[in-house]
């Protein structure tokens, strides 16, 4: 089980949070080190908006997870005002720095470690839907929440929009819109269109797999439509009969693998 952690050893093993790592709207990432000599990160929140609810999620859900493609969570501190995660720290960072939209200062992934981080995140989601004795829905999974080892393993990080659900439930109730504008399913924005259910990581997995190929980036920036919702965009491109290049430079191998992984990132 997570370790509960004194705020006075949060700062202890951040050196008073010298070394940042990261930050967004949920706080900030420092670079810290257990007493054993083992690296972590950890996760300073913002004040909570929701009286911590969020946080208790994310402590709640990755908690009771323990898989290889998914972050180990060390400990945690609640101290009055002050929320902190501990994480196992990922020296290679987050998935989206080597697919951002400037190549030029991207690091380059081989295609062969591409198709294993893609497999690595499939399984990370198989077991929070099917491996645990509840069912848990990420739904926020994008490039930013996939880390890096030291070996490129990735791991599914950040649940703080995590809801933990009984695996006989196909359905889940939501009262307020979650996840990430071009990742999120369609019925996340508009509850007319369908239910909500665990087919929503599976479709964000699936934008995130069009986003490894390079889909997004490479086939559409040269299109007049390419500011148009992208999987109506490519379909449209299959239905004219239109051939879309996924990698012009693979060999033939290579090349049949991307196709591969392109069908099914447009059948989920």
């Amino acid at each position: 089980m997570p370790i509960r952690y004194d705020y006075s050893n949060i700062k202890r093993m951040t050196r008073s949070f010298k070394e940042k790592l990261g930050e967004g709207g949920y706080g900030s990432v420092y670079k810290g080190k257990l007493r054993s000599g083992r690296d972590v990160a950890v996760k300073m929140l913002s004040k909570p908006k929701d009286g911590g609810q969020d946080f208790m999620n994310e402590v709640a859900a990755i908690g009771r997870i323990h898989h290889v493609n998914v972050v180990g969570l060390v400990g945690y501190c609640v101290e009055r005002t002050k929320r902190a995660l501990v994480y196992d720290f990922m020296p290679n960072g987050s998935l989206d720095k080597y697919i951002s939209t400037s190549q030029e200062q991207s690091p380059v992934l081989s295609r062969q470690r591409k198709y294993d981080i893609i497999l690595g995140v499939a399984r990370g989601i198989e077991y929070l839907h099917r491996g645990c004795d509840v069912r848990i829905l990420h739904f926020d999974i994008k490039p930013h929440n996939i880390l890096l080892d030291e070996n490129f393993i990735p791991k599914i990080s950040d649940f703080g929009l995590a809801k933990l659900y009984p695996t006989d439930n196909s359905i889940v109730t939501l009262t307020a819109a979650r996840g990430t504008i071009g990742y999120v399913a369609p019925e996340l924005i508009s509850r007319s269109i369908g239910a909500i259910s665990y087919k929503d990581d599976v479709y964000s997995f699936g934008m995130l797999l069009m986003e490894m190929l390079d889909l997004k980036r490479n086939v559409a920036a040269n299109e007049e439509n390419s500011s148009q919702y992208f999987p109506y965009w490519i379909y449209d491109k299959f239905n004219k009969g239109k051939e879309v290049v996924v990698d012009e430079e693979a060999n033939g191998d290579e090349k049949e693998m991307a196709r591969k992984m392109s069908l099914v990132a447009l059948c989920l």
